[in-house]
């Protein structure tokens, strides 16, 4: 009990920090102003790019080593290749290209203290809201057992269509994801309890995060939270300035190649 209180609590500093931390490397802070951004490609997947920032190490140290580790580490290579053949749609699955409303691909984790204000903010952008921007929402449990229920969890409440509001009290709860409390959440919802307990140990359940794995190898992500707008990936935190700027940017330049 007092390795996980110890985890959260380094959660907690880095997010205070403004950046995360993944296998003891500190990733770039992007810029939260959005002048002057620049860009580099990168090699694998093709047709895509980073915003180019600086990175810091920290050396080899983990400090989340051997503390609540267990979680899906390694999608299947059958989830891999598939996701290979139809890159765009494992990203932003039901987007249609051309249709002039900008795809954003979101990866996160409800263990993933900085996951929570970027979701939000993703969330409430503007170009969100008024259906401007599409968000396709990942999950992506890499921080334990908790973060493994949570996001099984959510994914079953998107099958009775309560997804949004599933996600946005795990986001706000102060509490650890649990069997009881998703279960008292569910019961708030209205939810089919039965059947949601039935969706969490679905195989369809268990593709969806087999997918987001394997997009998660094929871009080489580090953590979370990591995010597509268009054919722009970020990994870390992102300004809203920045986050608009790369909307307006995307739209622009029409759909990533791939699509």
């Amino acid at each position: 009990m007092q390795a996980k209180s110890h985890r959260r609590l380094l959660l907690l500093g880095l997010a205070l920090g403004g950046g995360y931390l993944v296998a003891g490397r500190a990733l770039p802070t992007l810029p939260w102003f959005a002048a002057n951004l620049e860009f580099e490609d990168i090699d694998q997947p093709a047709g895509f790019r980073r915003i180019r920032a600086g990175e810091t190490s920290t050396g080899g140290f983990d400090p989340f080593a051997g503390i609540d580790s267990a979680g899906p580490a390694e999608p299947a290579p059958s989830a891999v290749s598939a996701v290979r053949q139809d890159i765009c749609n494992a990203l932003f699955e039901g987007w249609t290209p051309g249709s002039g409303t900008v795809p954003i691909a979101s990866f996160s984790d409800y263990n993933c203290p900085i996951c929570r204000i970027t979701t939000r903010r993703i969330a409430g952008a503007a170009p969100v809201q008024d259906g401007t921007a599409r968000v396709t929402w990942h999950e992506l449990p890499i921080l334990g057992e908790t973060s493994v229920l949570a996001a099984k969890a959510a994914l079953a409440a998107d099958n009775q269509g309560v997804y949004a509001a599933f996600q946005d009290r795990l986001l706000r709860s102060a509490f650890q994801p649990t069997d009881g409390y998703i279960d008292a959440l569910a019961n708030d919802l209205d939810l089919d309890r039965d059947r949601l307990a039935s969706d969490m140990q679905s195989p369809d359940i268990e593709a969806r995060i087999d997918r987001s794995l394997a997009l998660r190898d094929i871009f080489g992500f580090r953590g979370t939270p990591a995010i597509l707008v268009g054919r722009t990936v970020v990994e870390g935190d992102i300004g809203e300035a920045t986050l608009s700027r790369l909307i307006e940017l995307e739209r622009e330049a029409g759909p990533p190649p791939v699509c």
